[in-house]
């Protein structure tokens, strides 16, 4: 039976440990205004059976009918106010009036608690996606995480100003069931107990209600990826004609949602159709038994039915508060799950020491796991500082991966890494990285000004307006700036839809030398880009060479000829490396790869 009473207040009060471990001391302060309002409403309710016998000129039994809050006559009389007409109006006023007050601090403090709460949510599952590694990222739910951090973020606030409005319900239903305790004990209890009885009819549906929420939630979250991938993907399906097909499979749904959405609705209008009716009954029997049965005056029922029917009113306002909560209780299971995995997957925090590299970084037998397939395997490599170091090889000879390993986003599994000839445990280290650029096949383009994304939203002013027309003018950009209207203004839309595939890699570019990095990465930089402007854009490249280091992995073997060093891979090994003609010479396999591409 402990056990039990263990288990069963350990379920009902994970949701208030969840809004605890968020809003601290915030939960008992507003818990403290709810118990305010409830003991000023029911001590201004108190007044209206003495106002009633001064009107009926019946005031020798006005402190009988009170019942045990009678002390509250007693009280008045005490400090010398006689119970006229006059003073018990006035207090009676000054009890709600006090409420009133306490209500809108109430409010008013309910509105803060609930923008920090949702602003610390926001912020904490955004730095605890930050923190997650990157293996764990690259085989994760996109469609989830959109859900979780927008639409679910909007849903468990929805969820927190209901499950408080309950809570401050179930208060207000526990004043004025002491109220009425103290006028008649026996009519309170034999009322409660049958408020007790219709929860357990009720509970079906509040199990029924969270299934239908955790239903609604997982139906959003595969939603939201389908919807990523329709404008991901807007191009190929219409140019195809598959759009209808994709979007059945979208309507499909949609309906799916609509349909628990339906259900959901069916059950919240059985409680609010059966909820006061059902009370009612419960109150009407038990005013017959205590008349009829237990033979008990009437006076004292009346002034606890008055705090009953107060008490009616907080219980609707609970349960429907209480069956809101539950609608959008799935959000914040998923909440809690989707971080409890952002924790499980965090990544260990960067060293913060700086970390710059003067002559070289070294990999020694260096390899990498993904799960249990081996990607890299006895990687030993040095690369010497501002020279140019090639990676080819076929797809899946662990290129990227390498990539990867020297921007810091996969730590090694096996073997050392060293920087300038000193031992470190990795390359994720913010100084570091904060010194590299990247680009790859598919250029990052933010939907903003052309400014802001090669400045990455640097103050404007007449240094940064300088520098950036002289990066933009380095990656031949400038023209193409110049000549439209709104000059650095110049909105470069979703993905760069406003650009072409040669532009996109051009702004990349500039937004590197804007950023002047020690290490530039180049993925597949020119892959997908056609032969003019592929070799527009390896000149740019090629200004760079010699004056900071440059990794990149490339299948167009026409832009790696200059390199210092060529790497080829084979099944995450090094097969041989040399310069472009040295390699030519002693691997086979690399001079296949040059015949076939006719260089």
């Amino acid at each position: 039976m402990k056990n039990y009473i263990k288990k069963l207040l350990k379920k009902n009060s994970e949701s208030f440990r969840y809004f605890y471990g968020y809003l601290g001391y915030r939960v008992f302060l507003f818990t403290f205004f709810s118990l305010c309002v409830g003991i000023l409403d029911g001590l201004g309710l108190t007044m209206f059976l003495p106002l009633l016998q001064l009107v009926a000129s019946d005031a020798t039994s006005t402190t009988s009918n009170l019942g045990n809050l009678s002390f509250v006559v007693t009280a008045l009389e005490s400090i010398g106010l006689s119970l006229t007409l006059t003073t018990v109006l006035l207090v009676m006023t000054f009890f709600f009036i006090m409420k009133g007050l306490v209500i809108f601090f109430q409010n008013r403090y309910g509105v803060r608690v609930l923008q920090y709460f949702i602003t610390t949510i926001r912020k904490n599952n955004i730095n605890r996606l930050n923190r997650v590694n990157f293996k764990y990222f690259i085989k994760s739910d996109i469609g989830q995480i959109q859900n979780t951090l927008t639409g679910e973020t909007e849903r468990i606030a929805m969820a927190y100003s209901s499950y408080f409005q309950a809570f401050q319900q179930a208060i207000m239903v526990l004043v004025y069931l002491g109220f009425a305790f103290f006028v008649d004990a026996k009519f309170a209890l034999l009322v409660g107990f049958g408020g007790v009885l219709t929860n357990v009819v009720f509970k079906t549906v509040y199990s029924k209600t969270k299934l239908a929420s955790q239903a609604l939630t997982q139906n959003n979250n595969s939603l939201q990826g389908l919807l990523i991938q329709h404008v991901a993907h807007y191009k190929y399906l219409k140019a195809t004609g598959m759009l209808s097909d994709y979007s059945s499979k979208l309507f499909r749904k949609i309906e799916e949602l609509q349909q628990v959405g339906r259900r959901m609705g069916t059950l919240s209008a059985i409680l609010k159709g059966t909820r006061e009716p059902m009370i009612i009954i419960v109150v009407a029997v038990v005013i017959l038994i205590q008349v009829n049965l237990l033979d008990s005056p009437l006076g004292p029922i009346l002034i606890s039915l008055l705090f009953f029917y107060r008490a009616l009113v907080s219980v609707v306002a609970t349960q429907t508060a209480w069956n809101y909560f539950l609608e959008r209780s799935g959000a914040m299971s998923n909440l809690k799950s989707f971080e409890k995995e952002l924790d499980d997957n965090r990544q260990a925090p960067p060293n913060a020491t700086p970390l710059v590299f003067n002559t070289s970084i070294q990999l020694q037998d260096v390899g990498v796991n993904i799960d249990t397939v081996t990607i890299l395997n006895r990687i030993t490599l040095t690369i010497p500082k501002n020279k140019t170091v090639a990676f080819v090889g076929e797809s899946g000879s662990g290129k990227t991966t390498l990539l990867n390993v020297f921007s810091g986003l996969l730590d090694i599994s096996e073997g050392q890494l060293f920087v300038d000839g000193q031992p470190v445990p990795s390359l994720q280290n913010i100084a570091f990285q904060r010194s590299i650029g990247y680009i790859t096949q598919e250029a990052v383009i933010f939907n903003d000004t052309i400014f802001n994304n090669v400045t990455m939203w640097a103050p404007k002013n007449e240094a940064t307006l300088s520098r950036f027309y002289k990066a933009i003018q380095e990656a031949s950009l400038r023209e193409f700036v110049e000549k439209s209207a709104d000059k650095e203004a110049l909105v470069l839309g979703n993905n760069g839809v406003n650009l072409s595939g040669g532009q996109r890699q051009r702004v990349s570019i500039a937004r590197e030398l804007y950023k002047q990095p020690q290490l530039l990465l180049l993925d597949e930089a020119t892959s997908a880009l056609d032969s003019e402007t592929e070799l527009a854009i390896k000149e740019s490249i090629d200004y760079l060479k010699g004056s900071l280091t440059i990794i990149t992995v490339a299948h167009r073997l026409s832009t790696i000829k200059e390199a210092d060093i060529v790497v080829f891979l084979k099944d995450g090994r090094i097969h041989s490396s040399g310069t472009f003609d040295e390699l030519l010479q002693k691997e086979p396999h690399f001079k296949r790869m040059v015949h076939l591409q006719e260089l």
